[in-house]
């Protein structure tokens, strides 16, 4: 029986590619062996990891003055490779500080250079103005807060200082202007494919800035000129990914996709509206995130046997981050309506059984 699933990363992905990976997974299209096991230099893989990456220039949009490419490492590497390429000595690059990833990105950039908080609202907002410095090597958000449940509606301004974002548990959520970004990077594990690959646009001017003192594998255009195969990559979770991406098309496209993701947000946050007294939301409206939707009951008590209630209902993947506490809801693009749905009307019946 499939569990109704809303962990936050490793996350849902679709029945459809799981299934269709299972069925692939002893002999890929008639090649005699598994795609784990194809050379990332062989006609079969190197097909594959061209068409993921058409898909991503094609569902994104991405003009032609960005560079795609697939790396390892996760979020947590790039934290430190954007500082590496494009701090130089003698600047400071600006970090907007609006959850625990975009803090652990600042705090990681410090060991290259100088990170300047350009803005701190964790928890309840984003931040509503931005000291920003025109002489900054780089401006770096985070576009979703998947602790805090907050999420950029729409993002800064920042003039002619480039714009880097990580968009690790939103990207291809939705529609985005690619072209105004220096640099996008997401770890793939929420609305990508499975952990393993990260994703990375690059705007071909940004990378023409790159430091040139740092060693060859911790370079961005070495990974573009190798067109993704500088080091062997994550093959699985690449060919994991291209049929997400197959997927994301079949469903209309981010247009599509988009559309469903706000219907199951409202639901979920409209059971918290309707029960002010019992769930608390923390976040404010204009900065809830579609993503990852966090709240609180009265107790702790309460939020322990609600976990216990909500498995026994199928309902997985409920309990917050470690560091935050409460609930929490992922509704990345492979949650169907349906589980939401389902979660809903769970919410509602534990509140007024709470209640009598």
């Amino acid at each position: 029986m499939r569990l109704h699933n809303f962990n936050p990363g490793p996350a849902a992905l679709p029945l459809g590619v799981l299934e269709r990976a299972r069925d692939e997974l002893v002999e890929y299209q008639g090649s005699g062996m598994s795609i784990i096991e194809h050379s990332h230099r062989g006609k079969e893989y190197g097909e594959v990891h061209q068409s993921a990456l058409g898909l991503v220039r094609e569902l994104l949009a991405v003009p032609d003055t960005h560079e795609v490419v697939f790396m390892q490492g996760g979020a947590h590497l790039q934290f430190s490779l954007v500082p590496l390429n494009f701090l130089p000595a003698g600047k400071s690059a600006d970090y907007v500080v609006s959850g625990g990833w975009a803090e652990r990105a600042a705090e990681e950039a410090s060991f290259v250079g100088t990170a300047r908080e350009a803005a701190r609202s964790i928890g309840v907002q984003n931040p509503t103005s931005l000291s920003l410095d025109p002489d900054a090597a780089y401006v770096h958000i985070t576009s979703n807060n998947t602790l805090e449940g907050t999420q950029w509606q729409s993002f800064p301004d920042t003039g002619s200082v480039p714009l880097v974002a990580d968009m690790s548990s939103d990207l291809f959520s939705r529609r985005i202007d690619v072209g105004a970004f220096a640099l996008i990077y997401a770890c793939a594990q929420k609305n990508l494919g499975p952990a393993g690959v990260t994703l990375v646009i690059i705007d071909k001017g940004f990378l023409s800035r790159a430091r040139a003192d740092v060693p060859p594998s911790l370079r961005y255009d070495s990974y573009v000129r190798a067109q993704s195969l500088y080091n062997t990559p994550p093959t699985f979770a690449i060919y994991m990914s291209r049929y997400v991406l197959e997927w994301i098309k079949a469903q209309g496209g981010l247009a599509a996709v988009e559309a469903t993701n706000q219907q199951k947000a409202q639901q979920v946050y409209r059971v918290l509206d309707e029960h002010p007294s019992f769930y608390r939301s923390p976040v404010e409206r204009a900065s809830r995130s579609v993503m990852n939707v966090v709240f609180r009951l009265p107790s702790e008590a309460l939020e322990e046997r609600f976990l216990a209630e909500a498995k026994q209902q199928s309902l997985v993947g409920l309990k917050g981050h470690r560091l935050v506490g409460g609930m929490r809801a992922s509704l990345y693009n492979a949650v169907s309506l349906e589980s939401t749905r389902r979660l809903c009307d769970f919410m509602r019946t534990f509140a007024a059984e709470s209640r009598a």
